[in-house]
């Protein structure tokens, strides 16, 4: 066997269709489409999964499931991991760097470190966060567990007892200016009636001066 007895498996190449060579080429009249409709216009396209009009599978099967958009994803690693890091390349501070560098986890990923196995090695560990456990492992060893920002924390929930305060709180603060508003109130009503009492004397005064000269 040598390169002049090479040949493409059967079936693999085929001739395209060389349309526009007159009613001989078998494909003169219609170029392969048939006739009329809509596939046998020129500019149809048809997109993946039609069924020819009627509803597609993919609108058919029932829907589940959720994806919740304000997830957060954290890259987990876990105490055993860090603890061959500790043997093998005798490191005693871990964060993102050391990790990218190691292969553990990529440029953007938020880091946290999660609880199984057993760390004997003392460690200062900075990720973003970090489980009970895997905290109170590292702080047993010795070491330190330093949480890093960027991680989105639920806002905790009041209590009942601390509505309770705050409400009392806002109400002894509009009870504090109560008097000072009642005062004022007072002053203005009375500034009212005096504006009112001379508006009055004034007018009674021109009436018996009209008639004093009529």
């Amino acid at each position: 066997m040598d390169l002049s007895n090479l040949k493409p498996a059967k079936g693999s190449i085929k001739t395209s269709q060389r349309l526009g060579r007159g009613q001989g080429s078998t494909k003169g009249g219609t170029a392969g489409r048939g006739h009329k409709g809509q596939k046998s216009r020129s500019g149809y396209s048809q997109k993946f999964g039609f069924e020819g009009g009627q509803q597609p599978i993919q609108t058919r099967l029932p829907k589940f499931g959720f994806k919740n958009i304000n997830r957060v994803e954290y890259k987990g690693i876990n105490l055993d991991t860090l603890q061959s890091l500790a043997d093998n390349k005798k490191l005693e501070k871990v964060d993102q760097e050391v990790l990218k560098e190691n292969g553990l986890v990529s440029k953007h990923d938020l880091v946290k470190i999660l609880g199984r196995g057993e760390l004997k090695a003392k460690m200062e560990i900075t990720a973003h966060a970090f489980s009970k456990t895997a905290k109170a492992a590292i702080e047993k060893a010795g070491g330190k567990a330093i949480e890093l920002p960027g991680r989105r924390v639920k806002k905790a929930k009041k209590s009942k007892e601390e509505v309770a305060e705050q409400k009392t709180d806002t109400v002894a603060e509009s009870t504090k200016d109560a008097p000072e508003v009642e005062a004022k109130l007072e002053e203005a009503t009375e500034a009212a009636e005096e504006t009112k009492n001379k508006a009055s004397e004034e007018g009674d005064k021109k009436q018996e001066a009209e008639g004093a000269k009529a």
